[in-house]
């Protein structure tokens, strides 16, 4: 490592082999090696010490609502990468709606970009939108860097991006596929929901009964069978519902070409514990129950389940009203999504090796990054969170760095306080202070 400008020692270091004490050593914002622990510094190199902190690299989140441009008041990039930051989080890849305009042409691509440029804290990639209507505009918006296309099954909740029903869902498919592109799909059967009770108010059972476990099901059938039918590549998103989980399975086994993904509030909040009136709780599909979320855990530890991801889905105060109803669906958790998984992981007897796997080396993955990214290895970004993973904290929303802190997690006492997060070999935040932003806008590259 004659050549590192920089070497990082901790006596935990994540890596893919495993974790052990080491030192790694970073040239031009890249890791150069990972070498022994106590492998001597070379002449003209920095020296962190981060004593017994854990280093891992930094997390991954493929599953993130940025808002920006046009509904800014709802996150924007300055805020939601700065939040990411805080939470050890240094790449994310933003969806394609809740922004006017949505990611749905190379044109709004463009104006998404321009926007973020001079924003991101972290690095940012984007995925594009699959609407009815741009069927003509999906080949080249993969060929402009999207990682893959969005579509909704059910109404999204914003007018301006409308969900694909059965005939247009199988045409968008066929032509993702014949590019070799990837679609993640927001699975609920709009008729099953449509069909569903629904009673308006503040009772969190009313609205968990107005989106049930069958509307996923159903919707993932559907997937799985046009998936097949096409040699499709095709993903999950947040999934819920664990009734889903053997079909999913048998679906994998069989040859279909699916992954899935899940959320740090499915796995760590319970139906049982939201209160009524407390609609900072509510998303689509919803928190479900714990014997349920038993079952979500059982499938990351077998890898029926790929991923964790946030699906940060943030909205100004006034629309989380207390009618579950009306208001707004989503959960802010980029700031907290890591110490959250990690307190409900340890607590069941996993170790932070697999939290790592779930929400970085897999979602890294997932887009095709993790040639890059996700990993503590020679030739990746060096991207780090350094971790006091024995630390706790309590959930103060004033603290966060989200543009709107409403937060679920609001009082609760998790584990894993994150020290610094390191970009490219910068450090970019610490104890709270951060640099000016330093992120890289991404794009697919294969």
């Amino acid at each position: 490592m004659s050549d590192a400008e920089l070497v990082l020692r901790s006596t935990r270091v994540i890596t893919p082999e495993g974790t052990r004490a080491a030192s790694v050593a970073v040239s031009g914002g890249t890791i150069t090696a990972v070498l022994p622990y106590d492998a001597p510094v070379p002449d003209g190199a920095r020296l962190e010490d981060l004593g017994d902190h854990v280093l891992l690299p930094g997390l991954v989140d493929t599953h993130v609502h940025v808002n920006d441009p046009g509904r800014t008041e709802w996150e924007g990039f300055w805020t939601a990468t700065r939040a990411a930051a805080a939470g050890g989080i240094t790449t994310l890849v933003d969806m394609p709606l809740n922004s006017l305009p949505p990611t749905t042409t190379v044109a709004h691509l463009r104006t998404k970009q321009q926007v973020a440029a001079d924003k991101a804290h972290i690095d940012v990639g984007f995925w594009g939108g699959a609407l009815p209507d741009n069927l003509k505009d999906l080949r080249p918006l993969h060929e402009a860097g999207v990682f893959g296309f969005k579509a909704f099954l059910s109404p999204s909740g914003v007018d301006e991006f409308p969900h694909l029903e059965r005939d247009p869902l199988a045409r968008t498919m066929a032509e993702i596929a014949s590019f070799g592109g990837l679609l993640i799909v927001h699975a609920e059967d709009p008729r099953l929901l449509a069909s569903a009770p629904q009673q308006p108010g503040p009772r969190y059972a009313d609205f968990l009964a107005s989106r049930p476990r069958d509307a996923e099901d159903s919707a993932i059938a559907q997937l799985i069978r046009e998936a097949k039918a096409l040699d499709a590549r095709v993903h999950v998103l947040h999934l819920s519902s664990s009734d889903a989980l053997p079909m999913i399975a048998e679906a994998r086994a069989d040859g279909v070409r699916i992954t899935v993904e899940t959320c740090p509030h499915y796995l760590t909040l319970t139906a049982e514990e939201v209160p009524d009136g407390a609609s900072e709780f509510k998303c689509c599909p919803p928190i479900r129950e714990a014997a349920n979320q038993d079952l979500l855990w059982q499938a990351l530890a077998d890898g029926t389940i790929d991923c964790v991801v946030t699906d940060h889905s943030p909205s100004t105060a006034d629309l989380k009203t207390d009618d579950f109803a009306t208001a707004w669906g989503g959960i802010s958790g980029l700031q907290l999504s890591l110490a959250a998984v990690w307190t409900e992981a340890r607590r069941r007897g996993h170790g932070l090796e697999d939290v790592v796997r779930w929400m970085s080396a897999r979602t890294a993955a997932l887009v095709g990054l993790d040639g890059r990214k996700g990993a503590i290895a020679a030739g990746h970004d060096a991207d780090f969170a350094v971790l006091a993973p024995d630390e706790t904290f309590t959930v103060d929303p004033a603290s966060l760095q989200h543009r709107n802190r409403v937060t679920a997690y609001a009082g609760k006492t998790l584990y894993g306080v994150v020290k610094s997060t390191w970009l490219r070999g910068q450090r970019i935040v610490a104890d709270g202070e951060f640099t000016e932003p330093k992120g890289r806008l991404l794009t697919r590259t294969h």
